[in-house]
């Protein structure tokens, strides 16, 4: 008897073996599913864009040791830097469909490196899953290989709509980008506070470069209005909240887009930020007060496993979703075929770590993009962290 309980463990642990190790192969000897990605690992944009580089890798880690897709086969990610630059984008579109064989993309990072790669994956038939760009153009332009997961400025506005009476916002300035990305953020902001009861005083703009904004909010100091709403990349937004700061403008400050990363700006801005407030897609420093809590919990062990900072969670969130909504369309295409999968992205219903992903047409008729209708939430920084706002924390 006692010799029988000895070998059955032995037996169980060698049967284990056996099954990892046939899986392990199978992964090897099937040719893997190709899936390419384009984001800024070099230049400007680096930071996030290896955030988001990140979480897909996360997401094709966590498939792999399932089994992969498609019977077996094992998911490789072709990764190309765009460099930050709109050029290069476009240059990395055309070399991973043509060279790299791939069938879908992710990408590309900021709103023109994302305009610029459109172009090519129309011309050659490749879906693009976008995961950052949030232009209003992306998904109007009647290119029907775009599926975007982030949103355009006027499904933030909605989003943040039901808080404007929270926050107490009755009078705003805008301080954006001067981007198409910032002046339809501006209006769509603008004609939503409008509605709501709220005046708006002035808009100010930013070129991208600019590193001085103290002209601007001299401007928006003589409006006395209770509200500046900032729109811009978080570089830009560390500069122009440290020198309203500065100027004491004294008054709430909103950031709006998930480009200002408020973990970054925790750390960039130090005693400027504190009290304010940030409009983004993603809380996943608070996963239990997300639609699908253990998916998020999940996904911030993995990374804080790896060793990866939290200021980059937000960004990893956006890598993590889009490739699993990649995957998402592959199981259901059946093929590594690019129009099967383009087909199959339109029938995609999951949860993602934020909140159901699935895609709505937007665009002229017959030539629609696919728009995934974003979960908004909004954080505060309190005390040099992120909390949630009271009004969300009581709830």
């Amino acid at each position: 008897m006692i010799q029988r309980w000895v070998v059955l463990p032995v037996l169980v642990a060698a049967v284990l073996l056996t099954a990892s190790a046939l899986v392990h192969a199978q992964l090897q000897v099937r040719p893997p599913v190709r899936v390419g990605v384009i984001q800024p690992l070099s230049g400007p944009a680096a930071t996030s864009g290896n955030y988001v580089r990140i979480g897909a890798e996360i997401a094709r880690d966590r498939l792999n040791a399932r089994g992969g897709v498609l019977g077996g086969r094992r998911l490789e990610l072709v990764i190309e830097d765009n460099k930050s630059d709109p050029a290069e984008t476009a240059s990395a579109a055309e070399k991973l469909i043509v060279r790299s064989k791939v069938r879908v993309i992710m990408g590309a990072g900021g709103d023109a490196m994302t305009l610029a790669a459109m172009p090519k994956i129309e011309e050659r038939g490749v879906p693009m899953v976008v995961e950052t760009s949030s232009g209003a153009s992306i998904t109007t332009r009647g290119n029907p290989w775009i599926f975007r997961l982030s949103p355009p400025p006027e499904m933030e506005a909605l989003g943040f709509e039901p808080h404007v009476g929270k926050l107490g916002v009755t009078s705003a300035d805008f301080l954006v980008v001067n981007t198409d990305r910032g002046r339809s953020t501006a209006t769509a902001f603008g004609d939503m506070l409008k509605q709501n009861g709220a005046t708006v005083g002035v808009t100010e703009f930013m070129e991208p470069s600019a590193t001085d904004m103290s002209a601007q909010l001299a401007k928006i100091r003589a409006t006395g209005s209770d509200t500046l709403f900032l729109a811009s990349g978080v570089e830009q937004i560390a500069l122009a909240m440290k020198q309203a700061h500065e100027q004491r403008l004294g008054r709430k400050i909103v950031t709006i887009g998930d480009g200002a990363s408020p973990t970054q700006i925790v750390k960039r801005v130090g005693a400027a930020a504190e009290g304010t407030y940030h409009i983004v897609c993603s809380i996943p420093w608070f996963p239990e007060a997300l639609p699908n809590p253990r998916i998020a919990r999940e996904f911030v062990d993995e990374w804080t496993k790896r060793g990866h900072p939290g200021e980059g969670l937000m960004e990893g969130v956006r890598g993590h979703d889009g490739m699993t909504t990649i995957i998402a369309a592959i199981k259901l295409a059946g093929k590594d075929d690019a129009r099967m999968i383009r087909d199959a992205l339109w029938r995609v219903y999951f949860g993602g770590i934020s909140g159901p992903i699935n895609f709505v047409k937007d665009g002229p008729s017959g030539k629609e993009s696919g728009q995934n209708p974003p979960s908004i939430f909004v954080v505060q920084i309190r005390d040099a962290k992120l909390a949630l706002p009271d009004f969300v924390a009581k709830k």
